[in-house]
């Protein structure tokens, strides 16, 4: 079963970083739990212990996003930070159970880049909760 990237249509074009991913986060997000799924799927074939980390990785995996999205609509500096410690948090599990799945080989080599992917959207989110940090403190803590 090979990796299919499940592409959204918009009404204009998605701005793309040098190595053709979106610059937006919540696209590359959106586009991050779609490759999830087919994780899942995947993993499903792969036997009892497979399909019980699947859960797990579709769980942490697709939660990643939706945390993101809910860290935009937040109604404080302090509840911004908090949603986006947790989109962190389930990137960095997200992460892990990947990488323990393609070591016990459950996952095989075209997956690869859905792990490298996974690592740099921890560093991603990782960089936002830093910088949202710097700004509270640079705000001296004050509410907004």
């Amino acid at each position: 079963m090979g990796i299919e990237r499940f592409v959204c249509i918009h009404m204009e074009q998605t701005k793309l970083t040098p190595s053709g991913k979106p610059f937006d986060i919540h696209e590359r997000l959106l586009l991050f739990a779609c490759d999830i799924v087919k994780v899942t799927q995947f993993l499903h074939t792969r036997g009892p212990i497979g399909r019980r980390l699947s859960y797990q990785i579709l769980d942490a995996g697709t939660s990643m996003g939706s945390n993101a999205e809910e860290a935009d609509g937040a109604s404080s500096h302090n509840d911004l930070i908090a949603k986006n410690r947790i989109a962190l948090k389930e990137a960095k599990e997200t992460r892990f159970r990947l990488r323990v799945c393609r070591r016990t080989r459950l996952l095989s080599p075209e997956f690869d880049a859905i792990i490298q992917e996974s690592d740099e959207l921890v560093k991603i989110l990782g960089k936002i909760v830093h910088n949202a940090l710097r700004n509270a403190v640079a705000d001296g803590g004050r509410k907004r």
